[in-house]
This record gives C-alpha cells, structure tokens and sequence, in this order.
C-alpha cells in the first residue's frame, strides 16, 4: 500500500511528495535524492501500529 506524504526537503527547503510503501515494516530509514535540488537525503518512516497512516522524517545525508 502506497501513501503519499509531502515534506520539506532540508536542503533546499522546497516542498516535495515522497511515495511511502506502508506494507514495508513498521520502522523504514532509506535515502532518497530531492527531485528539486537532487540532495540526498535520510528518510525515517515510523508506520502507524493499525497501518493507516505514518510518521515521516527527512534530514540531510550525513558526509
């Protein structure tokens, strides 16, 4: 299942929509590059324990 959430992205603080995979674990941390500015970026998901709907962070990619 399929979630779209909008974030922020933290480089280049333009406002972005991130495709989340609910069905991918409760607790989800990748790296994905901004469409916007093409950063990395780290992105923690913290899936909600009846599945609908989660919790979502970015910060940049550590050097």
């Amino acid at each position: 299942m399929l979630d779209e959430i909008t974030v922020t992205c933290p480089a280049c603080w333009e406002e972005i929509v991130l495709e989340i995979d609910l069905s991918a674990g409760d607790e989800q941390v990748y790296a994905e590059d901004c469409p916007v500015c093409c950063r990395p970026m780290t992105v923690r998901v913290q899936v909600r324990a009846d599945g609908e709907g989660c919790t979502v962070n970015v910060e940049p990619e550590s050097d």
